[in-house]
């Protein structure tokens, strides 16, 4: 009852997003801004102030990481080799690859860590999430850059060094250990800043990716997405959870990650196949079906592990 009681409300969430957008509450024009408030505000306001206030060394655990990086560079090999076998074109290849293990971490992720665990275990996932987010933005842009034309691909290295140093999660995480492992008392004032933020952060970021589906897309892209949905909701988190197994980890452990790695397809990934010349339409497809779809693999994944 306790999967079925975080899982649910949340997805209600999104669907509500959904339906509000239809019925032009939450119009075009605001889904931008909405977009970007969350994702470099109210999210890494919430990631921040959950690290900086925590004892770091009880939510590090090195093993952890990295069999959960070990897990994400499995599946874009798998993709990789897959857009190879199926001979996909090369704009095609390099966003299947990126929709079939870039999760959807600040949004989807930590808002089932938080609801699901708690404080404790939004902790535990944010420390994860800096790590698997810096790993996933460099596969992925190495990914379509691979795939897109010389010109493009040209600039690759120093994409990658923007997109990664300059992700606000990433920076919060980076932030929030260094107030930790110092213990940096926050003042009184900042921290109720930040707290208000925090409510912000994921009631909104729900709705904005509710919004933001398309279930025409869904059906237009047929094989292909259900493909790259098959890596992301199954097979990634598949491969984490016999890593985990096969090294004797505990649940409490392994239940952060994991419910990461089973995240859907990050919304960001529409924007990185528009701007590195991949198919803006196989993302929106990508995403809109795994986000649905992993309202029932989180209840599956996380009735597994627990």
């Amino acid at each position: 009852m306790h999967i079925l009681t975080t899982i649910i409300p949340i997805f209600i969430i999104v669907m509500l997003g959904w339906v509000v957008h239809r019925h032009g509450f939450l119009p075009d024009e605001f889904l931008g801004p909405a977009n970007r408030l969350v994702f470099y505000v109210a999210i890494p306001a919430m990631i921040f102030q959950s690290i900086a206030q925590s004892t770091f060394g009880d939510f590090f655990n090195p093993l952890v990481i990295v069999l959960t990086l070990s897990a994400a560079a499995l599946i874009y090999a798998a993709a990789w080799l897959t857009s190879r076998g199926m001979g996909m074109q090369r704009s095609l290849a390099g966003t299947f690859i990126q929709c079939s293990g870039h999760g959807n971490l600040g949004y989807i992720g930590l808002a089932v860590a938080f609801y699901f665990l708690g404080d404790e275990g939004l902790v535990h996932a944010s420390v994860v999430a800096g790590f698997l987010m810096i790993l996933q933005n460099i596969l992925s842009t190495v990914a379509l850059q691979t795939h897109a034309t010389q010109a493009v691909a040209g600039s690759s290295y120093r994409l990658i060094v923007v997109k990664v140093m300059g992700n606000p999660v990433i920076v919060s995480v980076s932030l929030g250990m260094l107030f930790s492992v110092f213990s940096i008392p926050l003042p009184l004032i900042v921290a109720r800043s930040l707290t208000i933020l925090t409510g912000l952060a994921l009631p909104t970021a729900l709705l904005v990716i509710g919004a933001s589906l398309s279930l025409e897309r869904m059906a237009a892209q047929g094989l292909t997405v259900a493909g790259a949905v098959a890596f992301k909701l199954l097979v990634l988190p598949g491969a984490g959870w016999l890593l985990f197994r096969c090294f004797g980890l505990q649940t409490i452990d392994i239940l952060p990650a994991l419910i990461l790695l089973a995240s859907p397809t990050a919304t960001i990934s529409f924007v990185m196949a528009r701007e590195m010349q991949g198919d803006g339409d196989l993302a929106t497809a990508a995403i809109s079906a795994s986000t649905l779809g992993s309202a029932l693999t989180y209840i599956m994944w996380l009735k597994l592990a627990s």
